[in-house]
């Protein structure tokens, strides 16, 4: 048996393995669910209600299943664009900043994350929060064109989408706002 066809062995029976363990988990939590009215409670408050941090599952998965998924070393991904922005002027904005940018301007990522809101919010006009890996909630205000959809995994300096004259951003790590000096 030749080397790509073992990878592709190992790659199939490593996605099977993974998939049956988060199906045991989920059977596991649908089951005490029913069974027990306070677990039941108790996790729709925690997941539901509260800001669920996506970067506390990522730190478990990266310790413990990072290594499962490699089957070539080489990447041909390259990053789209840096993480800084490019703007004429700044200044605070409600709980951010509001970036004057170019016309269509081409709105990189700041740090890799998950995608857990996409639509309107009322000032900000059209929004994406991405909840960092490092986990910071980081708004993006007046995009258009994005690609990305909710809870898509996005990667540092990939494009965003476009903002047209202004960007809004807000930093909030779990509901409090955060000084975006820090962070720009």
């Amino acid at each position: 048996m030749n080397t790509t066809k073992r990878r592709l062995k190992k790659s199939v029976s490593d996605f099977l393995l993974r998939t049956l363990i988060v199906g045991v988990i989920t059977l596991v939590i649908m089951i005490v669910m029913k069974t027990n009215a306070n677990f039941k409670t108790s996790f729709y408050k925690y997941v539901y209600d509260t800001n669920l941090s996506f970067d506390k599952f990522t730190n478990i998965y990266n310790k413990y299943f990072k290594d499962l998924h490699k089957v070539n070393e080489k990447s041909d991904s390259k990053v789209v664009s840096s993480s800084k922005y490019a703007y004429d002027k700044i200044e605070k904005y409600k709980d951010g900043a509001k970036l004057t940018v170019g016309s269509n301007y081409s709105v990189p990522i700041k740090e890799s994350g998950l995608v857990v809101f996409k639509g309107n919010k009322d000032g900000y006009g059209n929004v994406i929060i991405i909840q960092q890996i490092n986990g910071i909630d980081m708004w993006y205000g007046n995009i258009s064109d994005s690609k990305y959809k909710l809870y898509d995994y996005v990667k540092k300096g990939d494009i965003l989408g476009i903002s047209n004259d202004y960007l809004y951003v807000v930093f909030k790590k779990s509901g409090k706002v955060l000084n975006y000096e820090d962070y720009l």
